[in-house]
């Protein structure tokens, strides 16, 4: 079981590329402050239409609101619902792509990745072709600096040897 937060959703959905998240894990699990981002309030953005059409992203209730109430001090409310709710499901996985919110899940001993490792991991497995992938990312908006990208390209080529 994995569980996601808004950016991976959304960043997958603007390259026709959420579906991987289904091939690979078959059901992605969402609390419900991440669905209201992505769907309800964000209902005309990318990833709206896809993440509420999609019969396999499950939405939950996180449980342990106090927990959720202690992270928003340092990142925002889907970010810690989703750790919270990973946290409380024994999830797998988390995907994340935010920097603190990456950093407060590995810190709580959840296994991670973001955007970027399900596209090497698609890669990988020959689904698509990472540097245009990447560069279709990148021109939807997705944020790299210039030495992320060339050393992103580096990994890709060891991974998909």
């Amino acid at each position: 079981m994995i569980v996601s937060n808004s950016t991976p959703l959304i960043a997958l959905s603007k390259i026709g590329m959420l579906e991987l998240l289904r091939e690979y894990f078959g059901e992605v699990r969402i609390p419900k402050e991440v669905y209201d981002e992505v769907v309800t309030r964000g209902k005309n953005l990318f990833g709206a239409v896809e993440v509420k059409n999609a019969e396999w992203i499950k939405v939950e209730e996180v449980r342990n609101k106090i927990a959720v109430e202690s992270l928003r001090d340092y990142i925002d409310s889907g970010e810690a619902e989703a750790i919270i709710l990973a946290k409380e499901r024994n999830a797998k996985l988390l995907l994340i792509d935010d920097s603190e919110g990456r950093q407060i899940a590995e810190r709580l001993g959840l296994k991670i990745t973001g955007t970027i490792g399900i596209l090497l991991l698609a890669a990988r497995d020959k689904k698509l072709v990472f540097k245009d992938t990447l560069d279709d990312l990148v021109a939807c908006g997705f944020r790299l600096s210039k030495e992320e990208y060339d050393k992103l390209l580096k990994r890709s080529e060891a991974v998909c040897k």
